[in-house]
C-alpha cells in the first residue's frame, strides 16, 4: 500500500559519480566543487562509507541562475603559464607570486617527469589581478625583501596547498576523532607517536586519518612525492598542528574513548605536561622501557610495594615468596590494575 512505503536514506541521495553526471561535472571538477564547498555532501548512511549527494542539493544548484556556467567557472584551473597569460604577467613573475605565497594553489597533478604541477583556481586569479593593490606587484620591481626570500629558497606552495585540503578534511569531518585524524594526516607518523602514546588510541586514530591524494600506484615514486608534499615540513607549521592535535585529542576522548581489549582496563589519559617524565626522575625510572607511570585522579602516582629479602621457608612455610620487583612504566601499572 501507498500509505506504508518507506522512504530509505539511499532513496533521498545518490553516488557522487550520479551526481557529477546529473550537474555536467568531471569527476575531478566535482571533486575540486566538494572540496570548495560548492556542493554539499553528507555520510553514506547505508553503512557504505563515503559520501552521499543528496537530489535537494542538486535541484538547488540546477535551479541556480547561470547554470551549470557559473558552477563550471567556479572549479576551472589553469596552471602556470595559463595563470599568467590571465594575470598578464610572465610566467617567471607568476611563478615568484606563487612561492610567495600570494596566489595559492587548489591541487595538484605529477606529470609523467613526476614533476609536481601546481593547478589555481582562475576565478582567484582573475580577482588578484583586477585588485588594484596588487599593482606593483604585476608591473614593478619585486621588493628586496621578497627578492631575499625567493633566493633563501622559499616555496610557500606546498604548504599553502595544506593548509586549504585541511580546511576541507575539516568541513567533511562529523566528529571530534574524525577532525582529529584530518589534522594527524598532516603529520609524520613519528609526530603522532610522540604525542598518542597510548598503541591502542593510535590505532584508532589512524582509521580517522584520511589517506594522501591518490597519485600513482600505492608504494611508487609518485605516490611517496604526493605523501612527502601532504606532511608538514616547517617548524612552526609542525608546531601549531601539534598543538591543535593536542587540543582536539581531548575533546575526542571525552567525546568516545578508544576501543581497547576488554581485558585492558583504561587509564585515564596523560596531557602533554604530565607525559613528560619529571627533570628530577632517578635514573631507574628514565631507564624504563615504557612511558611514565599516568597521575591517577587523586594526584598519587601508582606505586609498586617496595622488595625486599624473601623470608626462609622455615619462618612461613604456608606463604610463597614474594614476587620479585614488578616492571616499571604504563604497562606494569596496567598489569597491576587488572590483577
Amino acid at each position: 500500500m501507498a500509505g506504508n512505503t518507506i522512504t530509505k536514506p539511499s532513496d533521498l541521495t545518490c553516488t557522487p559519480s550520479r551526481a557529477a553526471r546529473e550537474l555536467g561535472l568531471k569527476r575531478g571538477e566535482f571533486d575540486l566543487a566538494v572540496h570548495l564547498g560548492r556542493i554539499r555532501t553528507a555520510p553514506d548512511e547505508g553503512g557504505g562509507g563515503g559520501r552521499r549527494v543528496a537530489h535537494a542539493e542538486i535541484d538547488r544548484l540546477r535551479s541556480a541562475d547561470g547554470f551549470p556556467d557559473t558552477l563550471l567557472e567556479s572549479v576551472e584551473t589553469v596552471g602556470t603559464t595559463d595563470g599568467a597569460a590571465l594575470m598578464e604577467v610572465t610566467s617567471a613573475r607568476f611563478t615568484r607570486l606563487a612561492r610567495l605565497g600570494l596566489v595559492v594553489p587548489v591541487t595538484f597533478y605529477l606529470n609523467r617527469y613526476r614533476a609536481v604541477v601546481w593547478l589555481y583556481l582562475a576565478e582567484e586569479l582573475r580577482q588578484f589581478a583586477a585588485d588594484k593593490n596588487h599593482t606593483s606587484l604585476l608591473n614593478g620591481r619585486t621588493p628586496e625583501g621578497m627578492r631575499d626570500q625567493l633566493q633563501e629558497g622559499l616555496d610557500l606552495r606546498p604548504r599553502n596547498w595544506r593548509g586549504r585540503h585541511l580546511g576541507f578534511l575539516l568541513r567533511q569531518a562529523d566528529d571530534p576523532w574524525e577532525r582529529a585524524g584530518a589534522l594527524a594526516a598532516l603529520l609524520d607518523p613519528v609526530q603522532i607517536a610522540e604525542i598518542v602514546q597510548d598503541p591502542y588510541e593510535r590505532a584508532y586514530l589512524n582509521r580517522f586519518r584520511p589517506e594522501p591524494p591518490a597519485h600513482g600506484a600505492p608504494g611508487s615514486a609518485a605516490a611517496h612525492l604526493a605523501e612527502r608534499i601532504m606532511t608538514a615540513e616547517d617548524p612552526d607549521e609542525i608546531s601549531w598542528l601539534r598543538a591543535d592535535l593536542t587540543q582536539v585529542l581531548d575533546e575526542a576522548r571525552h567525546h568516545r574513548p578508544a576501543p581497547r581489549p576488554t581485558n585492558e582496563p583504561a587509564a585515564p589519559w596523560p596531557t602533554a605536561e604530565a607525559a613528560r617524565p619529571p627533570a628530577s626522575a632517578p635514573p631507574a625510572f628514565a631507564e624504563a622501557a615504557g612511558p611514565p607511570p599516568t597521575t591517577k585522579p587523586d594526584g598519587l602516582r601508582p606505586t609498586t610495594k617496595p622488595a625486599g629479602p624473601p623470608p626462609s621457608p622455615s619462618e612461613h612455610p604456608t606463604e610463597p615468596a614474594p614476587e620479585p620487583e614488578r616492571s616499571r612504566g604504563m604497562l606494569g601499572w596496567l598489569r597491576r590494575r587488572s590483577a
